[in-house]
């Protein structure tokens, strides 16, 4: 087994098997505003940052605590979860998400997870504070002397998935961005494919 490994994985859509924003757009019935906005971001036409702050200005009005409740019962890939439970010290989650969204949803995931901050106050987002760069934490744990795969869907994940040593396009719940086809060492398209992949990578 290489100890000196970290598998990161997008969370949405790759770990879970349904994306998060839509699950909430559908939840409080703005599913028109919301699913435009996602899959033109999947897509690439919209940049991540751009998208991620028209959206968190649609449901930053919401209930956090009840968008982190219904977060947390997302649907997971069950093969996926058994991998990182079993192998929680070679695994990370690095979301866009805001951690008061998702963080119970990662709690039930159960590894190190990196995500987006904002400030919330009377139980809505008031303001984001941090923006996530997956590529950054690609870096840092490979500066740590950690050979990094990266496991992802979207076009938010290309930055990261470029510079790591090995990137993994997962078409699991939707064909990935075409943005990752050109730099992914592996497209894979079901969850036992790519934990038989993963496993073979410890």
């Amino acid at each position: 087994m290489n100890k000196r490994i970290k598998f990161i994985f997008d969370l949405d859509g790759t770990v879970t098997a349904e994306e998060t924003l839509p699950l909430i757009a559908e939840h409080f019935n703005i599913q028109e505003e919301i699913g435009a906005i996602t899959k033109e971001t999947i897509q690439g036409n919209i940049p991540f940052i751009e998208s991620f702050i028209r959206r968190v200005n649609i449901l930053g009005k919401l209930p956090v605590s009840e968008i982190s409740s219904l977060l947390e019962n997302a649907k997971l890939y069950p093969l996926l979860q058994n991998f990182i439970r079993e192998n929680k010290e070679h695994c990370v989650i690095a979301t866009g998400n805001l951690e008061c969204w998702v963080d119970k949803l990662l709690k039930r995931i159960g590894c190190e997870s990196f995500y987006s901050e904002g400030i919330v106050k009377l139980n809505k987002v008031e303001q984001i504070t941090t923006i996530l760069k997956k590529e950054i934490v690609v870096e840092n744990f490979q500066k740590s002397g950690y050979t990094v795969v990266y496991i992802g869907d979207g076009n938010n994940d290309m930055e990261a998935m470029r510079i790591a040593d090995i990137a993994i396009a997962a078409g699991m719940t939707h064909f990935p961005s075409q943005s990752l086809l050109p730099i992914s060492d592996y497209l894979i398209f079901n969850e036992k494919a790519l934990c038989r992949q993963l496993n073979q990578l410890l």
